[in-house]
């Protein structure tokens, strides 16, 4: 850490400007992150408060999946778990073994995990809880558990309707089950525009939540714990994240899935391994977290700004942002699995939720639940993404839960610095193939296409370092939630065709 810390102070004061690189650029890009926001997340008053359309339309997909497929996301949990350990892997290949695909089931689900357990696991919990208080935690873990049904037939579709060329190299996802799906139903033209959308909106959103968010927070905790105090800290941080992930990326999916599946189970046990040892470190005091959550879903305190539905919408909001589910994006990373029953890949996906939201969601809001249980901060008071803690100073995001966890165990800040870096590492490696993904779907599959998206994005890389974390919430959230429009009304029309994948790989299974 010290030799670290020592470059960083010596190369950092060559770098110099009348007023800060990093303020120049959030100063560029805070207008349009305003103008985003409130553009996607137009509201509508339902039972006296204003919510949001796009998190109507995420619950009430999700719940009548959830109905429609029997909660398929309980009912074969079990199944899906032996899927990804290869139980049934026999059933699924040709007798020839030339099934089209890049990647077994394990990768796959390891790339989609990796792109949506990353730093919102960590960060946006921490604003979901200072702003909408502990209820906010209840809100997120139902929207986890409902969002496992959307995601399988998310997954489903983009294996159901994916593209393969000569080179045996898949092209999956939203795009594809847009336009394939509903010309099959009558609807050519709604399904061209839809994909044209969808893929317009993942480009920025890879740009964005799955890109600038991921190195803000992830430079904002190394400035925090090695010290790094210089007007241009966070570019610099950004060119070597973005360095290092366009070694990896050149590679494609195939690279990409190689270094996932060896860096989300480290990163995923070490973050997990802390979060339960704080937890079993305070026992007694679980039993109090829970009843906070549980009292302050329905009952929130005077101080969360739109009472309960505000609690609500921040739940929903966070777990949207987290897990993904009704957004498509993670679709695409299952597109590219090696099977031929398009079902088996759906409930592979499932799990991610389940993984993302319910798991290491919920852990991340007990430990800051418990860290607050007496006052370290103040439930509802946040200014630009900051939330006011005891001492009158302002922290927020990832910072709020580095103090969580350092008030737990000393030291334990710097073992986070090391996850959060692989969470933020492994989520822009995914982000960058399903943008990617989006961008051939739209301007072609040439290697200047694919050159001119992998700079793009390796300099929004760099944006996301120098901006502050009010620009880069504002823009990221607003660029994942506009997938769900589009997404949702392509689901909403396609489920029959899940229902038929389903009963065909269900019937396989009962057969063995």
């Amino acid at each position: 850490m010290k030799s670290i810390k020592t470059l960083a102070l010596v190369l950092l004061p060559q770098l110099t400007f009348s007023k800060g690189l990093d303020e120049k650029i959030n100063d560029a890009f805070m207008p349009f992150a305003v103008w985003w926001e409130n553009f996607i997340l137009g509201t509508i008053t339902l039972f006296g408060a204003q919510i949001p359309i796009v998190l109507i339309l995420l619950l009430g997909g999700a719940l009548f999946f959830t109905l429609y497929f029997k909660g398929i996301n309980f009912r074969h949990f079990g199944t899906a778990l032996k899927v990804v350990r290869g139980k049934y892997d026999a059933l699924e290949k040709s007798e020839d073994d030339t099934d089209d695909g890049e990647v077994n089931h394990f990768q796959a689900l390891a790339t989609a995990v990796s792109g949506t357990v990353g730093l919102g696991n960590i960060s946006m919990v921490a604003v979901a809880i200072s702003i909408g208080g502990p209820g906010a935690t209840f809100w997120m873990i139902l929207a986890g558990l409902l969002g496992m049904s959307t995601k399988f037939v998310e997954c489903t579709l983009g294996v159901a309707y994916r593209d393969v060329d000569a080179e045996g190299k898949v092209f999956g996802g939203p795009m594809y089950y847009l336009s394939r799906g509903l010309q099959e139903r009558g609807l050519p033209k709604l399904g061209k525009l839809l994909a044209g959308i969808f893929a317009m909106l993942c480009v920025g959103a890879s740009f964005g939540g799955g890109n600038a968010f991921q190195t803000n927070q992830a430079a904002a905790q190394l400035m925090q714990q090695l010290g790094f105090e210089h007007h241009a800290s966070g570019s610099l941080i950004g060119l070597v994240f973005a360095l290092l992930v366009g070694i990896v990326i050149i590679g494609g999916i195939r690279r990409i899935a190689k270094v996932t599946e060896k860096v989300v189970p480290f990163m995923a046990v070490l973050y997990v391994a802390a979060a339960l040892f704080i937890l079993f470190s305070n026992a007694a005091l679980i039993d109090d977290a829970f009843a906070l959550i549980f009292s302050e879903a329905f009952s929130p305190r005077a101080t969360i700004t739109g009472g309960a539905a505000g609690v609500i919408i921040q739940g929903f909001r966070r777990a949207a942002f987290s897990n993904e589910a009704g957004a498509g994006s993670a679709a695409i990373a299952h597109s590219a699995v090696k099977t031929r029953y398009a079902a088996s890949e759906g409930l592979v996906g499932l799990l991610e939720p389940f993984i993302d939201t319910v798991l290491i969601c919920t852990m991340t809001a007990l430990v800051l639940v418990i860290f607050n249980i007496e006052g370290a901060f103040t439930y509802g008071d946040v200014i630009n993404g900051q939330a006011l803690m005891a001492d009158g100073s302002r922290l927020g995001g990832i910072n709020l839960t580095s103090m969580a966890f350092e008030s737990a165990i000393p030291g334990a800040s710097y073992a986070l610095v090391v996850a959060v870096v692989l969470f933020a590492f492994s989520t822009i490696l995914s982000w960058s193939y399903y943008g990617l993904q989006a961008w051939k779907y739209l301007f072609g599959r040439s290697k200047w296409s694919d050159l001119i998206y992998k700079f793009i994005f390796l300099c929004f890389t760099v944006l996301g370092a120098a901006i502050t974390l009010d620009a880069v919430i504002k823009f990221s959230d607003a660029m994942i939630l506009a997938l769900v429009f589009p997404n949702m009304i392509g689901l909403l029309l396609l489920f029959p065709r899940v229902r038929q994948e389903l009963v065909t790989y269900l019937s396989l299974i009962r057969k063995k």
